[in-house]
């Protein structure tokens, strides 16, 4: 059966739609917006025939669906590249049941987070994307990250041929581990920059950057292009659709659930991003129950989802779940995009309203086809609370991202009676929050963070994994912190303009 063709529009706009392949190299749309497709592909295998096939057969069968210009031998080659011994388990990403909910394990790649799932597999797809459009000039993949992005963007891209990769990252926004992971990181090809301030400082200078239509120039006359790693690329983002339908087939084939049957899930949420997967997977035929939303003290989402508005004017808050600790949920515009009913003028003149006064509200009809979402929060206490309530009953270790969906989930399901089997996204390894989790659990804290390891490896009765053991005696290779204004500097020194 011939495929539809899927193309991609700038969320802001009407201008013309582009390839996938297209959307991928550029990353971000001239005008600022985010590309998303013209039209949501529908699964054209059932979950039945899904349930039969591996992580890879299900990837593809996903993903072939919105990379249309992607052969299947090109596609094919990029799963297979990415999926493979990095993962430290052969399922990729397994299903962990507890006395409470099933957790979806996303953190078993190289860098031990959920962002491994899909940052393994983008490198492979800006190579052929940037073969297939005869692109001569060398990609600069330029990204902000509270944490986790970051780390999984360097590992991916380091030491690629024809690409570059500067990351952003809080200097005082990360954990002792997150930290160390990125300034270690080997590859001539990259470049670890801290900033003075938080995350949505470093997301809004990555933009600026990104928008500049006179630096665009000059870098072109330099032989570059940026693209983006962060979940504003739609290559970040179709990856991670995939481990909601494998979840799904997962427990069809285990008979968990009949065919049919809905899935709620429960997605830690800072950048919006992930849950948008799941969203996408819904859109595609899934059947999904709620999308549980589950924010930290951060809690915009949750208020945008109880009131229609959506207001950045607050404080921003260090908690000990920091890739949840953003203001300006990028991905959420995705969102807004599909519930206005595709409208690139209602998406642009909020995101405008968002720019000038940081917030904006939505109508009542986008919010009655927002329905499918629920939030909750959890504050500090009770994410420590959750992780030593989830050790106790089930000897199950979780991180504080995870630890904050678990505890929004007991809520929901006290609150709303709604007993539909649940999926919680257990989005990092408790290894790369040791000191929370063991502050959590009752444990000393204070000891160095690859000591904590050690003594963390024996109360969860699991082996430290590669991608901290990996750290003990590793040089620190960047060193560089910069004001939120010095961003742009740091670009041209690192690629010599």
């Amino acid at each position: 059966m011939e495929r539809k063709e899927i193309l991609y529009k700038s969320t802001r706009s009407d201008s013309a739609p582009i390839s996938a392949s297209q959307a991928i190299l550029k990353g971000l749309a001239d005008d600022g917006g985010l590309f998303v497709p013209v039209n949501i592909p529908a699964l054209d295998k059932t979950p039945a025939e899904l349930a039969a096939m591996d992580y890879r057969g299900v990837a593809y069968e996903v993903m072939k669906l919105w990379l249309t210009d992607f052969t299947e031998k090109e596609l094919r080659h990029c799963i297979d590249s990415a999926y493979d011994s990095k993962f430290d388990v052969p399922e990729i990403a397994p299903l962990k049941e507890t006395s409470d909910a099933f957790y979806l394990e996303l953190f078993h790649g190289a860098t031990i987070a959920f962002k491994d799932m899909a940052l393994s597999i983008l490198p492979h797809l800006m190579i052929t994307s940037a073969a297939k459009n005869k692109a001569e000039n060398e990609i600069v993949i330029l990204t902000a990250t509270s944490g986790d992005t970051g780390k999984a963007a360097l590992a991916g891209f380091a030491d690629v041929k024809g690409t570059r990769i500067i990351v952003f990252y809080p200097k005082d926004g990360v954990s002792s581990i997150q930290e160390r992971q990125m300034v270690t990181q080997k590859g001539d090809n990259t470049c670890v920059i801290g900033i003075r301030g938080n995350f949505d400082d470093a997301q809004t200078g990555v933009k600026k950057i990104f928008t500049d239509p006179a630096l665009k120039e000059e870098m072109a006359s330099h032989g570059f292009q940026f693209s983006s790693a962060n979940s504003i690329n739609i290559g970040r983002l179709v990856p991670q659709i995939v481990y909601y339908v494998y979840a799904y087939t997962r427990l069809l084939k285990d008979g968990r659930i009949k065919e049919g049957g809905k899935v709620n899930y429960v997605v830690p949420t800072g950048n919006f991003g992930n849950i948008l997967a799941a969203y996408y997977a819904g859109r595609m035929g899934l059947p999904v129950g709620k999308l549980i939303c589950a924010s930290n003290s951060n809690k915009v989402l949750f208020d945008f989802f109880e009131t229609g508005t959506y207001d950045r004017n607050r404080p921003f808050i260090l908690t000990s779940s920091p890739s949840m600790d953003i203001l300006i949920s990028s991905n959420l515009e995705r969102l807004l995009y599909h519930v206005s009913g595709d409208d690139a003028g209602v998406d642009g003149r909020l995101m405008n309203e968002l720019s000038r006064t940081g917030r904006y509200s939505v109508t009542d009809s986008m919010r009655e086809a927002m329905k499918d979402f629920a939030g909750g929060y959890a504050t500090e206490e009770e994410t420590f609370e959750e992780i030593r309530t989830v050790y106790e009953k089930d000897q199950y270790v979780i991180d504080p991202h995870t630890a904050v969906a678990s505890a929004v989930y007991r809520r929901y399901k006290k609150e709303t009676g709604d007993d539909t089997l649940s999926v919680i996204a257990s989005t990092a390894s408790p290894f790369k929050f040791e000191s929370a989790v063991m502050k959590a659990l009752g444990q000393p804290a204070d000891l160095d963070d690859l000591e904590l390891a050690d003594r963390l490896s024996e109360i969860a009765g699991v082996k430290v994994p590669e991608a901290v053991s990996g750290l003990r005696g590793a040089e620190v290779r960047h060193k560089t912190v910069c004001g939120k204004d010095g961003m742009e500097k740091e670009v041209r020194r690192f690629l010599g303009m």
